[in-house]
């Protein structure tokens, strides 16, 4: 079985050696472990991938490998939660209409009580905590506002809260493929200085300094001529930002290329108090937001990306966040940035022809004062001569 596991890992583009397959087989064989999936999972990623930025792919190879294996295991029932998630299919219109929406303050105290009361798991129906069904608590089922405990999304994404660890990977800054149009657009926002050493031939310098110095050789040299201009990029990742990710990571490593000081952070769904640099260390080494406001002068030009698309309660809301207590809402982080750098743009991956069916696509328009754009060529032609006025 391990050396089919070897060879899933190469097909899916992990450089993974036959020393590191050894190592592991030799670890397998010492009493290091618990005999669990879990634990083989850890096993296996700390012997044989060496490159943290390859943590996601490996992630998503071990998963699709052991899922295939246990749909060939003889004799295993269907998943229950299978079942359930198709009773959403069956819901007619009259009954998802039924479907009352519960106000913030009601929503979080009927959670609470739920979570006193249920002692056991529960699957389907519009009452308790579990997967499927109308009930507002759970994951894989159909309400129009609730909040998920675990699992994954049914796809609706409508949940104020999510009660579950949520793992984010890093843009990938390297991309090349597709990013030259952006680079293009990108290239609106530029002014141009020399600084620094004198590292570049100027030529024509060269050329009448030679002239005059009898035809013998004079070089001259100037510092090298580069973008001056200075641009903070705030880049949401994770939820509904997935299903964007190849277009981001062609921005993102445009922006790489073309921009010669930029500093990158990271947030989820909406700035709150604390933002990241890396999403594997996001939980321990944050930067307050504060410190970044005081760090990045007006003379920096912001730019925001990210889909804009989440509950209300997470802009408009104290505690709104679906990860964590923000005892200040989204939109006064917003409003502090935005007057803090005139010179600031938001960049929406999602299709422009949706913005006026998002409630929090227009609240968020609103609060950058309409300076919107969609990732795309013109959009971002249109956010870099904005921002180079």
């Amino acid at each position: 079985m391990l050396a089919d596991f070897f060879y899933h890992l190469r097909a899916q583009q992990l450089p993974v050696s036959v020393k590191e397959y050894l190592t592991l087989l030799e670890a397998l064989g010492k009493p290091l472990m618990n005999p669990s999936l879990e634990a083989f999972y850890y096993l296996a990623r700390i012997t044989l991938v060496k490159d943290e930025s390859l943590f996601d792919k490996f992630d998503r190879a071990f998963g699709s490998y052991f899922r295939k294996l246990e749909s060939k295991i003889p004799g295993k029932k269907i998943p229950l939660d299978w079942l359930v998630k198709e009773f959403e299919k069956h819901l007619t219109p009259e009954q998802k209409a039924e479907i009352e929406r519960l106000g913030w303050d009601k929503l979080m105290s009927l959670f609470e009580e739920r979570l006193n009361e249920q002692k056991e798991r529960h699957a389907g129906g519009s009452k308790w905590i579990g997967t499927g069904g109308t009930s507002p608590f759970g994951n894989g089922g159909t309400n129009p506002e609730g909040i998920r405990v675990g699992g994954q999304s049914s796809g609706s994404r409508s949940a104020v809260k999510v009660w579950d660890e949520r793992q984010f990977r890093d843009y990938d800054d390297q991309l090349e493929l597709g990013t030259r149009n952006f680079k293009v657009a990108l290239r609106r926002l530029r002014r141009f200085a020399r600084e620094g050493a004198d590292l570049e031939l100027d030529l024509n310098d060269t050329i009448r300094s030679t002239a005059r110095n009898a035809g013998y050789l004079d070089l001259r040299m100037v510092p090298e001529r580069h973008n001056k201009v200075k641009v903070l990029m705030l880049l949401d990742v994770g939820g509904s930002m997935d299903d964007h990710i190849g277009r981001v990571e062609e921005l993102f490593s445009a922006a790489r290329s073309e921009f010669r000081n930029l500093e990158v952070y990271y947030f989820h769904n909406c700035p709150y108090e604390h933002l990241w640099q890396s999403n594997r260390r996001r939980q321990m080494e944050r930067f307050e937001t504060w410190d970044i406001l005081r760090k990045f002068n007006a003379d920096w030009r912001l730019i925001f990306v990210g889909d804009a698309s989440m509950s209300p309660y997470e802009i408009l809301q104290p505690g709104g966040s679906v990860e964590h207590y923000n005892k200040e809402s989204g939109a006064q982080w917003l409003q502090r940035m935005v007057q803090n750098w005139n010179k600031s743009v938001w960049l929406n991956p999602e299709p422009q022809a949706s913005w006026p069916y998002r409630q929090s696509i227009a609240l968020i328009k609103n609060i950058v004062q309409d300076r919107m754009y969609p990732v795309t060529v013109s959009g971002i032609e249109q956010a870099m001569r904005l921002l180079s006025k």
